[in-house]
C-alpha cells in the first residue's frame, strides 16, 4: 500500500486524484488531504437543490461533484478527508473496516469517537465524519471527512437552500448536529498535527514513508481536472432530470416559471404571470429552450435579447432570479 499526503487544497485536482487512484493505477492506497472551502456533492444528486446558490457565489465556494453516492458535505482547511482505495470485492459496504483505523488513532488522542448508523461516526452524538464508497472492477473507494476545526458557520450557511424550488428524484442530503474534532482534545493541536498523526499510526505496523504525489501523476491528474472535475457539465449537468418552479412580484407584474431541466439544460419552460409584453411569451420560452441551466450561460444569452419585448420594464437582473 502506498501512503500519500495529497498537499493540494485544490477541490478539482483532489477529487481528480481519487478518480485516477481508483480508475488508473493497480496499487492499494491510504490518503489524506484537504479541500479549500468547497461544497462536494454526491454522484446522485442535484447540485442545484444543495446548495445556497447565493451564499456559494458571495463567497466564491467552490462546487464538485465526487465519485461516490451520499449526501453534499462542506470542506474547508479545517476539514481532513481520507482516502483508502484497496484490491478486494469483499470490503464493499463494509465501513466499519476503514473507519475503525481513525477510531483508534482519536482514543489514542484521548477522544472516544463511535461508528454510527450507515456511514457517520460520532463524538458525544455528534457527528465529525461522513463516510462513502464506490467501486470500479475489482475495487473499492472509501473516503471520509474528519471536521476538526470547520467554520460551522460557513457550513451551515453554504449547504442550506433557499425555499424548496425543486422536485427531483436526487438523493437528499440529511441534516445532523455536526461538531468539530478539536473541541473534544484533551491537548490541543493544530489540524497539521492531527493530519500528522494518523499517518503516524496507519504506517506504523508497515514502517512504510509517506510519499508524494510524482510530476507525472500530477501532470496526469491536472489533465482529469480540466477535462472533467472543473467542469459546469460533471458538476451540474450530470444531475440527475429535475424539476424547477419559482414566483416574484417585480415592478413590471408577477412572473412565474417552471423548468423541466434534462442532463442540465432546459428541455422544457413555461412563463406565466400578469405582466405586459409586445411580443408573445412564447418566443421567449423556444429561445430558451436547449439552454443549460446555468447561470452564466442563461445571462450571456439574454444579455442582447430584447427581453422588454416579451415582459415589459422587467430588467435582466429580475429575469435570472426567476430562473435560479
Amino acid at each position: 500500500m502506498r501512503y500519500i499526503d495529497n498537499t493540494s487544497i485544490d477541490p478539482y485536482f483532489n477529487l481528480a486524484a481519487e478518480e485516477y487512484l481508483l480508475k488508473h493505477t493497480e496499487e492499494e492506497y491510504f490518503s489524506l488531504w484537504r479541500d479549500e472551502p468547497c461544497i462536494i456533492v454526491g454522484k446522485n444528486q442535484n447540485t442545484l437543490s444543495e446548495i445556497n446558490t447565493d451564499y456559494v457565489k458571495e463567497n466564491n465556494i467552490k462546487v464538485v461533484r465526487r465519485l461516490t453516492g451520499g449526501g453534499a458535505v462542506f470542506h474547508d482547511l479545517g476539514n481532513i478527508n481520507f482516502t483508502f482505495i484497496v484490491n478486494d470485492n469483499h470490503s464493499y459496504n463494509d465501513f466499519y473496516k476503514f473507519v475503525k483505523p481513525i477510531i483508534e488513532v482519536l482514543r489514542q488522542l484521548g477522544v472516544e469517537a463511535e461508528f454510527s448508523g450507515r456511514n457517520d461516526m460520532l463524538i458525544e452524538g455528534k457527528k465529525f465524519s461522513g463516510n462513502a464508497q464506490c467501486k470500479h472492477k475489482n475495487r473499492v473507494m472509501h473516503h471520509g471527512t474528519l471536521l476538526f476545526s470547520s467554520n460551522m458557520a460557513d457550513l451551515s450557511g453554504a449547504l442550506k437552500p433557499k425555499a424548496v424550488k425543486f422536485s427531483d428524484k436526487s438523493v437528499k442530503s440529511v441534516a445532523s448536529r455536526v461538531t468539530n474534532i478539536s473541541e473534544h482534545l484533551p491537548k490541543a493541536l493544530d489540524v497539521l498535527e492531527f493530519k500528522e498523526a494518523i499517518f503516524k499510526y496507519i504506517i506504523a505496523e508497515e514502517g512504510k514513508q509517506v510519499e508524494y504525489f510524482s510530476k507525472e501523476e500530477v501532470e496526469i491528474i491536472n489533465k482529469l481536472k480540466e477535462e472533467k472535475y472543473s467542469t459546469w457539465q460533471w458538476n451540474y449537468g450530470k444531475s440527475p432530470r429535475y424539476n424547477f418552479y419559482n414566483e416574484k412580484k417585480f415592478p413590471a407584474g408577477t412572473v412565474e416559471v417552471t423548468l423541466q431541466v434534462t442532463s442540465g439544460c432546459i428541455e422544457n419552460i413555461k412563463i406565466y404571470g400578469d405582466f405586459f409584453g409586445k411580443l408573445d411569451i412564447h418566443g421567449l420560452e423556444e429561445y430558451l429552450e436547449g439552454k443549460p441551466h446555468n447561470e452564466e450561460d442563461i445571462r450571456k444569452a439574454l444579455v442582447d435579447l430584447d427581453l422588454d419585448s416579451y415582459i415589459t420594464n422587467i430588467t435582466l437582473d429580475n429575469f435570472m432570479e426567476i430562473l435560479f
